[in-house]
This record gives C-alpha cells, sequence and structure tokens, in this order.
C-alpha cells in the first residue's frame, strides 16, 4: 500500500529538530530516541513511526487528503540508513570519540535536512540505485 508522500517529508522535518537538539546540546539523550523512532520505522515501515503515527493523526487531518503517493520501500529503506548513522552516534556518545559522535549525527542531519527542505530524500536515491545495480547484475 503507498503512503502519502508528505509522511516522510513531515518526519524528516521533526527528525532535522530532534538532531539539531542533539549537536546543540551534546546530549545522547534526544540522540536515543532518535535512534528508537529509526528503529521503527526501518522495521515497522515510516507508517508505523511516532513520527508517522504523529502525521496520521494531527497534521494530516488539518491539510486535507493526499494528492500523491509513494512506494513506502524507498522511505523505508532511508530509516535503515538513519538508524545505521544514529547507532554510529550514539556510539561516540556513550563511548566516545565525541568526533564520531558529532560527524554520524551531523551526516543523520544533513540528509534528514535535504528531506524535508528540499524534498530530495537520500536513503531512497540510495535505494533505488541499489535496485538498479542489483537489477542489472541478474
Amino acid at each position: 500500500m503507498d503512503i502519502d508522500i508528505r509522511g516522510p517529508r513531515f518526519g524528516a522535518a521533526v527528525t532535522s529538530v530532534v538532531l539539531a537538539v542533539v549537536l546543540i546540546t551534546g546530549s545522547w539523550v534526544p540522540l536515543a530516541w532518535q535512534t528508537l523512532c529509526f528503529a521503527v520505522g526501518a522495521v515497522g515501515g515510516v507508517q508505523r513511526s511516532p513520527y508517522g503515527w504523529l502525521f496520521r493523526t494531527v497534521v494530516r487531518p488539518r491539510i486535507g487528503p493526499p494528492v500523491e503517493y509513494e512506494s513506502p520501500a524507498p522511505p523505508r529503506f532511508a530509516q535503515a540508513v538513519g538508524l545505521a548513522f544514529s547507532l554510529v552516534g550514539l556510539a561516540g556518545y556513550l563511548w566516545g570519540p565525541s568526533w564520531l559522535a558529532m560527524a554520524a549525527t551531523g551526516c543523520a542531519l544533513a540528509a534528514a535536512f535535504l528531506n524535508a527542505v528540499f524534498g530530495y530524500c537520500l536513503g531512497c536515491e540510495m535505494y533505488l540505485l541499489v535496485r538498479r545495480t542489483t537489477a542489472a547484475l541478474r
């Protein structure tokens, strides 16, 4: 079942704010929350993530029905990529080195920001590239 294209973009906006808070405060706690959100999105799909639920229940009723849909597979893959970066960042915050924590969090923030502001999902593009590459190799 396809998903409302605005949902993942809303999730990316919230993610951007959370990751900016992590970098500004240097606290691992909001990063742990974001890691959990990425994990739920990667395993259950973005529509089941906390930000997906917030979009469905609070935002979408106020902005009207969707006019564009997309496959849930690319955003789900993007959540898995975000999960990997946030896990590395979390490890850096908890065990060091701190530069690793900031770099991984910064990379995740950059990707989320691109999606939130410009609608360009790096993880989704990676998904499509992997699909094309594996199809070409068959």
